[in-house]
């Protein structure tokens, strides 16, 4: 757990510094595209990320460079071959920094997959002085006990979601106030440490440095979910090329993170060996014809399947919409089903408000938002990510929700548990800080 804290913490570091700076791209690493956006930052308004809540240390910036390029070397959101996938990192960089005629050093990295868990914790300790100071809070986040996870897995997000000091709970920040038991709500995610590692060691190979790492799926409800979304309770489902990210968000922290292995691929795959035609021309066909509703007109409405295969019968083939919804269907409602599983094992009914955004580049299929509330029982609508400054048009589709939303974790940083200084107690009782710091406390 040290190691990982002292990881988080350079990697803030790195990126107040990249900030400060004044450029930083942003690397959304998928299965189907890999998209990288370049931010100039205004460093007048970073104030170093002082405070408890989702817009501490806002800072203003505006996008000056993007590119996105065919993912390769990449399944289920997670690292399979790291050559293609270091290629493919250094294309949209390289493609990217052109456009900002910039170079530059520092990325913040998202991903999907990995098999995020969720984990709740709570923490509880006696306030020292008259007023809630930083350390109360710091002690409080190291006192959360923190489950049994098992090896193979890190810790990606570790979040106060809320507190509670005396008698009254859900205060965002309890800095300054007057009491003496403070107590502390906190959601925890991990993931594969293998994932993490891969990703690390695929920038690093692309002469480029790490300045923060955040999970797909937190992303993309940051930039589709709307504030009151956020603030009352909804889900986002993030459905990628190769993983459906899902996150359930409330009071604006999120509460629960999971992933279901399919996606916008899967489809594809299954128009390719339905039709028995190449990848290529079933992602076209999927793109132009895909759709999950059938009306009567689709019987009669033919497409022409295509191909360069030299067989003249064949590749002068015909197939009606309604045999390739047909095909299309059945994928999208397992994978909906997947959604509707990883919903109620978090308990979603319980929120106050049970609203269902999707996005992702597979929410594109026609007809979905007439689907999606049949299987999901609930009110669903598409989501696309916010407006950012200086984001070219080709970037403003529901495919570009995770890059969006890591342009904004990386301007309003989330406070997290690394934020706060760590207590000595929760140090290795051989370390050199706990030794520097008890001097410190008591000379």
């Amino acid at each position: 757990m040290t190691d990982l804290y002292g990881t988080q913490r350079a990697m803030r570091n790195m990126r107040k510094a990249a900030i400060q700076r004044g450029v930083v791209a942003i690397l959304d690493v998928g299965t189907s595209k890999i998209a990288c956006l370049v931010l100039r930052f205004d460093s007048d308004s970073f104030d170093g990320g002082d405070g408890v809540g989702a817009l501490a240390g806002q800072s203003a910036f505006r996008v000056i460079g993007a590119a996105t390029t065919r993912s390769r070397g990449v399944r289920f959101g997670e690292i399979d071959a790291m050559a293609e996938t270091e290629r493919a990192i250094r294309t949209a960089v390289q493609a990217a920094q052109k456009m900002a005629q910039t170079r530059v050093d520092h990325v913040i990295a998202c991903f999907s997959g990995g098999s995020p868990r969720s984990y709740g914790l709570v923490g509880k300790v006696d306030v020292e002085g008259d007023t809630v100071s930083e350390q109360d809070v710091a002690r409080v986040l190291a006192a959360s006990d923190i489950p049994e996870y098992g090896n193979g897995r890190d810790v990606l997000h570790a979040q106060p979601v809320n507190f509670a000091l005396d008698h009254r709970s859900g205060l965002a920040d309890p800095r300054g106030q007057i009491g003496h038991s403070l107590a502390c709500d906190m959601h925890m995610l991990t993931v594969d440490t293998s994932t993490i590692q891969n990703l690390l060691y695929a920038i690093k190979r692309c002469d480029l440095e790490v300045a923060g790492l955040a999970s797909g799926a937190y992303v993309a409800g940051i930039s589709a979910l709307v504030e009151d979304e956020q603030e009352l309770g909804a889900a986002c489902v993030d459905m990628g090329g190769g993983a459906t990210d899902v996150s359930i968000f409330i009071k604006k922290h999120m509460v629960h993170a999971d992933s279901v292995r399919m996606g916008g691929d899967h489809v594809t795959s299954d128009i390719a060996m339905g039709l028995q035609i190449p990848m290529a021309t079933a992602e076209r066909i999927k793109t132009f014809y895909g759709g999950v509703v059938a009306t009567g007109m689709d019987d009669r409405e033919m497409i022409e399947v295509g191909g360069d295969s030299g067989d003249w019968e064949k590749d002068r083939r015909t197939v009606s919409r309604a045999e390739l919804i047909g095909i299309i269907r059945p994928r999208v409602e397992e994978i909906l089903e997947g959604v509707r599983s990883c919903l109620d094992a978090a308990g979603f009914e319980h929120l106050p408000s049970q609203q269902i955004v999707l996005t992702g580049g597979a929410s594109q299929i026609p007809g979905l938002d007439t689907l999606a509330p049949k299987i999901l029982g609930q009110q669903v609508r598409i989501g696309r990510p916010l407006r950012v400054q200086g984001l070219p048009q080709a970037a403003t589709g529901a495919a570009f929700a995770s890059a969006v939303g890591l342009c904004l974790f990386a301007a309003n940083p989330q406070d997290e548990w690394w934020d706060f200084e760590m207590p000595t107690e929760r140090m290795p009782a051989r370390s050199l800080k706990r030794a520097m710091r008890w001097f410190k406390d008591n000379w």
